[in-house]
């Protein structure tokens, strides 16, 4: 029992700055999406060209989220946005941004003329699903090689996120792939979840991906 009071006071307190972190992006203009998936799902990737191919329209920041490394905090630093890293060992190394420490970087970010604030949450399909961020909408993508069960073993991922992307679907034909099973497996926890189908590599899929994004965020203007 005391642990469970223990989470929910952790919980409590997250949900306190992220309402605060809510204004401070409605007081700024600012479309706020929370990207989140395991590791090696091509997230960053995703990114990269999402990044490239929205920027000439909506100017964007991001935060990137790892435990070590700053190696895709450098990645989309090419795409021409700022952006700030959040390296979680420095405190435990946690396996999801809470709300205080993405406060904490929307601090030392440049966001003057910014429009769409992209989170890249630390790879994990588990605790960032837990905590809000003060967030507009949640992301989560999901990649063909990582099997077709993944929705059913993680729900709660899927019952909070707003939007799915289905990478790397170039690979299909060389994979054991059952691509209706897995489409069955998302809806069988948000039948109404938005599916994008896509490729980061070929860009196969995109232009509705990145269609339905600047709807999105031109909405809250």
């Amino acid at each position: 029992m005391t642990e469970i009071k223990v989470v929910r006071k952790v919980l409590d307190a997250n949900d306190t700055v992220a309402a605060q972190n809510r204004k401070l992006f409605a007081e700024k203009g600012l479309f706020v999406i929370n990207v989140m998936s395991s590791p090696g799902s091509g997230k960053t990737a995703v990114l990269e060209r999402t990044l490239v191919e929205i920027g000439g329209e909506i100017p964007s920041a991001v935060i990137v989220g790892d435990i070590c490394t700053t190696n895709d905090a450098d990645r989309l630093a090419r795409t021409g946005a700022p952006v700030v890293q959040i390296n979680t060992d420095e405190f435990g190394g946690d396996c999801h941004l809470a709300a205080h420490v993405v406060a904490e970087a929307v601090s030392r970010l440049d966001l003057s003329g910014a429009r769409l604030l992209v989170v890249e949450n630390v790879g994990n399909l588990v605790c960032p699903a837990e905590f809000d961020i003060g967030e507009d909408i949640r992301c989560v993508v999901l990649s063909v090689t990582e099997g077709e069960d993944k929705p059913l073993k993680y729900p709660l991922m899927f019952r909070v996120c707003d939007v799915a992307l289905l990478n790397k679907i170039d690979l299909i034909p060389h994979l054991d792939f059952d691509r209706e099973a897995i489409i069955a497996n998302i809806r069988a926890i948000d039948q109404g979840m938005p599916i994008f189908e896509i490729s980061a590599r070929t860009a196969e899929g995109f232009a509705p991906w990145l269609e339905w994004l600047k709807e999105k965020v031109k909405s809250k203007s």
